[in-house]
């Protein structure tokens, strides 16, 4: 049985979008802003015009949605609900006129703290609403990556289909060139994508695969160095990377402390034995883990943990969820 690719969408996660008016409204609007420099004063705000363009505002604007207090843009007052909550997930993704960088992972696991079955099928872990949220966070980054299993797996589009904004640099992170060009997302076209190699794996020339274009990075000890990777991505202009998958290459990210934030979605699903997610290495005493500071969100039936992982831990463990379809 041929296994559906992670990242389709079922047919009524584009319902999502168009049900939660507020919510999809408020994130349109950090697109809009997006790579924009704005010079509001404390006190003034920002919102979307009629065509969809985020303007500055007066804060008593009905169209205003962010509003500059103390240097930083927080959600207006008497905001929905709705957009409140999307706002307060990812705005710290990427702030309007943010110019420096940020690496953001995403897993989605079970209760059991498997993102797949053993047979790899991932069809779906999460449901509607956080897949949703993956095409929502593609839009905002710069880079998706994923590592050679996810592709071999999966087969993905990684492309932004269900919500606004245009699909990422997509990322492919393959030391031994195990994958063949006919995968999609090295042969669709539909974005600009790399594929990461070890660089004594690549020819001199400009090389490509499929339409791939093949970028060298330095390995140690057989695995790709991550930091030299994301000099390279920021060296190309792609500041907000984020890492979508699978569990081994965000685990990497993780152990490196690499990450600036990670996202964590828990499905109501106990699948037994199958793919784990994180798999770190191993701490003699629970007090040496990490406890991220952390927010709390509802996806639909799914609950995701958005950790701040530079950031001071949090003691506060009972966090009411914000509800974000």
């Amino acid at each position: 049985m041929t296994v559906p690719p992670s990242d389709s969408v079922p047919s009524d996660s584009a319902a999502f979008a168009a049900r939660v008016g507020a919510g999809e409204r408020a994130f349109r609007m950090l697109l809009a802003a997006r790579g924009r420099a704005f010079r509001c004063r404390d006190g003034t705000g920002l919102g979307v015009d009629e065509t969809g363009c985020a303007i500055e505002t007066d804060a008593a604007d009905p169209r205003c949605v962010l509003v500059r207090r103390d240097g930083t843009w927080d959600p207006v007052d008497g905001l929905a609900a709705e957009a409140r909550a999307v706002l307060d997930l990812y705005l710290p993704i990427r702030p309007p006129g943010a110019a420096d960088c940020m690496t953001v992972a995403h897993l989605g696991q079970s209760l059991d703290g498997q993102i797949a079955a053993a047979s790899g099928d991932s069809y779906y872990v999460t449901g509607p609403a956080n897949l949703l949220h993956l095409q929502r966070m593609r839009a905002l980054c710069d880079a998706v990556v994923v590592g050679a299993e996810t592709v071999a797996t999966d087969d993905p589009r990684l492309t932004v289909r269900s919500t606004a904004g245009e699909t990422p640099v997509r990322v492919v992170l393959d030391p031994r060139r195990r994958l063949d060009a006919s995968r999609r997302v090295f042969s669709d076209g539909e974005a600009p994508t790399l594929l990461i190699a070890a660089e004594h794996r690549v020819a001199r020339q400009c090389a490509r695969h499929g339409l791939a274009e093949i970028v060298g990075v330095p390995v140690r000890g057989g695995r790709l160095v991550l930091a030299a990777l994301l000099e390279t991505l920021h060296d190309r202009g792609l500041k907000r990377v984020f890492v979508e998958g699978g569990g081994t290459t965000v685990s990497g990210f993780l152990e490196a402390g690499l990450l600036d934030r990670l996202h964590i979605a828990v499905a109501p699903l106990v699948t037994g034995r199958g793919r784990p997610g994180l798999a770190l290495l191993e701490r003699e005493r629970v007090a040496d883990g990490l406890r991220p500071a952390h927010r709390v969100f509802r996806m639909g039936a799914d609950v995701l943990f958005d950790c701040d992982l530079r950031a001071a831990p949090c003691a506060d463990r009972d966090l009411e969820p914000r509800r974000v379809l």
